[in-house]
């Protein structure tokens, strides 16, 4: 390819060519086959003229350049050329297929470098990180002239191959099966979502890996629905015989809803962050720091009967300046407890005490969807809630403190009862 010729917009329906900018083929030089091609399906497609150069250079590796005698393999020659078309741009164009064949096997030797320009139908998975990471569908035209030689695509095409993309996301992460994994931690937890709640649950096997099993939409955390959600992941394989340790904010909704589905199966771990935010919000702001602080490090002791004290010291003192707040530390105060009295706060504390771990990834979805200004229907809602979380996923590093998991698996069997049962089964 010697140039490309750069395609500018005149008028929202009509495109022309422009004056010419001369690209040279140099600027391609180093890229890998693989990523000419990855550039060619993507957003940024390269061109038809750029797909005949890979073809032809293949052929030169293999049967040498035109009229040459002493290149490539003697065995290979050119075999004329086959019609065929390449999809770019959302679109099938014609393209002249070159033809190599073997002399000594007489057969045809298949071209590396068409198959994968060809395609497999497969998912765009650069159209669909480049919308989620900024580059709107109406944008993106211009976006797509900061390439040399890009051909940009309409912001219609782009609106309609992402939500082709985001709509078969959204199936494979509502119907993926949750036997194969063996899970012994639970965080649930909502998220403001366009005037909704999202609740989002994340699983942590039992060698410290953070998956993604599922959300759904509600107004609020409502016990019902929930509940409806928590009896789907364990219809699509969620596996609790051995119990699970749930970490939650507080919500008496998403509580309930455990303990209905999970019936006897489920130990609550209530965030502590949540509970001391509850309880200095009923002080005066002047008193808020350091009532924040001493709780702190009440929860902050090591053992179960260290943490209690200091917090039922605190309580105490409550109760003579502000029954509210007395009250509010009074409620749930056991499950903020859970990790101190299995005996493992200090090696799973850090991890395990609040709902940190999906507050992160709520805060990684804002990022990719918050720039979404006007939220048309449910169904938009969840496939780019799905799609964010879906390439979120595999950048979650795995529970600091994964080690101490099987310990966990046997603290949490005792407790509920499991070991007995399972002994007599």
């Amino acid at each position: 390819m010697r140039s490309v010729l750069k395609v500018v917009e005149e008028g929202k329906k009509k495109r022309t060519l422009g004056e010419p900018r001369i690209v040279s083929a140099d600027d391609y030089e180093g890229l890998e086959v693989d990523a000419k091609l990855a550039l060619i399906q993507s957003l940024i497609p390269l061109g038809l003229m750029h797909v005949a150069g890979m073809l032809e250079d293949e052929v030169e590796r293999l049967a040498g350049r035109r009229y040459s005698r002493e290149e490539g393999d003697p065995d290979l020659v050119r075999h004329g050329t086959n019609r065929s078309s390449v999809k770019l741009a959302g679109r099938r164009h014609p393209v002249h297929v070159p033809r190599v064949r073997n002399q000594r096997t007489q057969t045809e030797v298949p071209l590396e470098s068409w198959r994968a320009a060809k395609g497999s139908g497969e998912v765009d998975e650069i159209l669909l990180r480049r919308v989620l990471y900024g580059v709107s569908c109406r944008n993106y035209e211009a976006a797509a002239e900061a390439v040399p030689g890009a051909i940009g695509l309409s912001s219609s095409t782009v609106s309609r191959r992402f939500i082709e993309a985001s709509t078969e996301r959204l199936k494979v992460f509502n119907e993926r099966d949750l036997s194969a994994y063996e899970f012994v931690v639970l965080f649930l937890d909502g998220k403001t979502f366009a005037e909704d709640t999202m609740v989002i649950a994340l699983g942590v096997t039992l060698t410290g890996e953070k998956v993604i099993l599922g959300f759904v939409q509600a107004g609020t955390e409502n016990a019902k629905v929930i509940g409806e959600f928590l009896d789907d992941l364990v219809e699509r394989g969620l596996r609790i015989e051995e119990g699970l340790l749930a970490v939650i904010d507080g919500s008496k909704g998403l509580q309930a809803a455990l303990k209905k589905a999970f019936q006897g199966k489920v130990l609550i771990q209530r965030c502590q962050w949540h509970k001391r935010e509850n309880v200095v919000g009923y002080l005066p702001k002047k008193e808020q720091d350091s009532m924040r602080r001493r709780l702190r490090k009440a929860y902050q002791r090591p053992t179960y009967s260290e943490a209690k004290a200091a917090l039922k010291k605190i309580q105490t003192e409550l109760e003579e300046r502000n029954l509210s707040a007395a009250r509010s530390l009074e409620e749930g105060l056991e499950e903020t407890l859970t990790l101190h009295r299995l005996g493992l706060f200090e090696p799973l504390g850090l991890s395990l005490k609040t709902t940190n771990c999906l507050e992160s990834i709520n805060s990684q979805v804002e990022a990719r969807c918050g720039k979404v200004d006007c939220w048309k229907n449910s169904s938009q809602k969840q496939r780019w809630l799905a799609t964010a979380l879906l390439d979120i996923e595999p950048r979650l590093r795995r529970l600091m403190g994964y080690k101490h998991l099987p310990v966990l698996r046997e603290k949490i069997k005792e407790e509920l009862g499991l070991k007995t049962k399972n002994k007599a089964a």
